[in-house]
């Protein structure tokens, strides 16, 4: 393979992968394949640590050779954002894993970093328990979906998974094994940045230790490397419905949305599922016939010839006992009007992106206020209708645009947002692109948190040996 192979040529390869192979075992170190990528670029060794020990000898060795490190867990993210300049071991924290400390009557759970979301939920469930967690990768672990800040639709009660991180346990560049609570004490190792410089940092004489955890959510591994997170779990709902409304228009959302939050319902979320529209053919019903009975505004009675189906769907995801939920989903029908339609199951396209390989897949964080008007600006600069998904009611949404568009057309889409989106507070990222998209186009845009993430890279990977490049300003 072309990557062992320039592996074995740099001097002190074949020692570092003897060394490697003793930390992790035989069979848990090796060269990289081709497979062994982030965002385009390949690696060049391997490495699978047991346990949080071996993973910092790892990172010891690294320093000591001065080597790179990029952490790696199941990999369903691992194209986002921007291209490290460097990867010479991937950490693989599949064997990072496990449920350390079971719930039973705590609020909380610690969590190995490599263990995948789907397992630690259906473990949890077992005692009637769940992470307010839905990241719609499949797959993706616990340290994957915190690394990248995942967030699918239960962000609208709950906020992103960091918002129910309660500790962290981390490695940091030099290999230090890190544990941080919300009292910035640090029981299994040193508290080193939750003082000192970190003070510094983050302009106070005492910061507490989550403000340095939560900077980890987000970073792609960049700022440290996490081992296990304790996170905050809770009573799996008794009751779940999805109340669901057809929409037209993305003014038609804004309006929806409004009513629906001034309802003051509690719901869990708020979804849009706008795609790309579909023009129906003439098809007429008798009104007589039973699907349409006393439903004479039905669309189905008299559609006329080329006129749009619905654009999309508005639902709302409501939890708690039975009679709570059956009396609230009466109040959201009758404010929603229309024809909604109440279920006991969430839509196909529930907890899923709008793009897939290939695609450029764009985040657009916007008030809900505006969320309208940051629609409308994507399709008007892309000329044609532009899948839109997400979180309606905190005005997160996702959006996928071809992948056989040029790069410069995608750049020229991306200002034209970012500049409708810039008068509103809001923002538009790049999640993840074809190579040549990736190349070409400003990621990220305008960030005003840049100084800190610097002054934090500054502190943390002084020696710029974790994941190099792959956050913002190239840091």
């Amino acid at each position: 393979m072309a990557a062992a192979a320039s592996s074995t040529d740099r001097p002190g390869a074949l020692e570092i992968t003897r060394r490697l192979a003793e930390i992790c075992g035989p069979p848990f170190a090796r060269f990289a394949g081709p497979a062994d990528e982030v965002a385009g670029r390949t690696a060049r060794w391997v490495a699978v640590p047991g346990g949080p020990h071996a993973a910092a000898e790892v990172l010891r060795l690294a320093a000591a050779h001065q080597l790179t490190v990029v952490p790696r867990g199941a990999g369903t993210k691992i194209d986002w954002g921007a291209a490290p300049a460097q990867v010479d071991i991937m950490l693989d924290t599949g064997r990072l894993a496990g449920i350390w400390h079971e719930p039973q009557g705590s609020p909380v759970a610690e969590i190995g970093a490599g263990t995948p979301l789907r397992a630690v939920q259906a473990t949890l469930d077992r005692t009637g328990q769940r992470l307010p967690i839905d990241a719609p990768s499949p797959g993706a672990t616990l340290g994957g979906v915190l690394a990248a800040d995942e967030a699918g639709p239960l962000r609208h009660r709950h906020g992103s998974p960091c918002a129910q991180l309660v500790g962290v346990r981390y490695l940091d560049a030099d290999g230090e094994l890190v544990s941080l609570d919300a009292a910035g004490t640090a029981p299994h190792g040193r508290a080193g940045p939750a003082s000192g410089g970190a003070a510094a940092l983050f302009g106070a004489a005492q910061v507490p230790g989550l403000d340095v955890a939560r900077l980890l959510c987000g970073s792609q591994g960049g700022l440290g490397v996490l081992v296990s997170a304790t996170m905050r779990v809770q009573a799996v709902p008794a009751s779940r419905v999805w109340v669901t409304r057809p929409v037209w228009t993305p003014l038609e959302v804004h309006d929806l949305v409004r009513a629906i939050l001034a309802a003051r319902l509690d719901p869990a979320a708020v979804e849009l599922d706008l795609p790309v529209p579909v023009l129906l053919p003439r098809r007429r019903v008798h009104p007589d016939h039973p699907s349409v009975v006393h439903r004479p505004g039905h669309p189905s009675v008299a559609r006329r010839a080329g006129e749009p189906a619905a654009a999309g769907s508005l639902v709302v995801l409501l939890e708690g006992g039975p009679a709570d939920v059956a009396e609230r989903a009466d109040r959201l029908v009758a404010v929603l009007g229309g024809e909604t339609v109440v279920g006991h199951a969430a839509p196909e396209w529930w907890g899923h992106y709008p793009f897939g390989p290939g695609d450029t897949a764009l985040r657009i964080e916007v008030p809900i206020n505006d969320l309208h008007a940051a629609v409308y600006a994507l399709r008007d600069a892309a000329g044609t209708p532009v899948p839109v998904r997400g979180s309606a009611g905190v005005g997160t949404v996702h959006a996928a645009l071809p992948g056989s568009l040029p790069p410069d057309r995608v750049a020229s889409i991306l200002a034209a947002v970012r500049g409708v989106l810039l008068a509103r507070q809001g923002r538009c990222v790049v999640v993840a692109a074809p190579a040549p998209v990736r190349r070409v186009v400003d990621l990220w845009g305008e960030l005003p948190t840049l100084p800190r993430l610097r002054a934090a890279k500054a502190h943390l990977d002084p020696h710029q040996r974790l994941a190099p490049g792959r956050l913002p300003g190239g840091l």
